[in-house]
């Protein structure tokens, strides 16, 4: 895509993944400290990246599903934080994220960038 485009960021964690396994065995100090850390990284990408945030999202809750038969089920996915950014491409959009602090302190795994279509 050539025109700025806005792109929605899933931010992913495998909530029973080595990362996880590793913040639970924490003590509540070292989680504390960590996310002392982490928030502030967090607030200093943001604000390095204010231009290209358009829509600041936010954490994602536990996910409910309702099926095609109508039945409603807790459910655990990857799911974990979202926003919504602009780009000049879908590579620029994604490479916003590279060493985003929920990845290299916080306890996410990945970004998953997508175009939002339609006007």
């Amino acid at each position: 895509m050539s025109a700025e485009t806005h792109y929605l960021a899933i931010f992913t964690s495998d909530k029973t993944g080595p990362k996880w396994r590793a913040w639970r065995s924490m003590s509540e100090a070292q989680q504390a400290e960590t996310a002392r850390i982490g928030v502030a990284a967090v607030a200093a990408w943001e604000e390095a990246h204010r231009a290209s945030i358009v829509f600041q999202g936010g954490p994602l809750g536990p996910t409910k599903r309702i099926g095609d038969d109508g039945a409603v089920t807790d459910m655990v996915n990857l799911l974990t934080v979202f926003m919504v950014v602009r780009a000049d491409s879908h590579e620029a959009a994604t490479r916003l994220f590279e060493d985003h602090p929920h990845m290299s302190i916080f306890v996410c795994d990945g970004v998953e960038v997508m175009p939002v279509l339609g006007d």
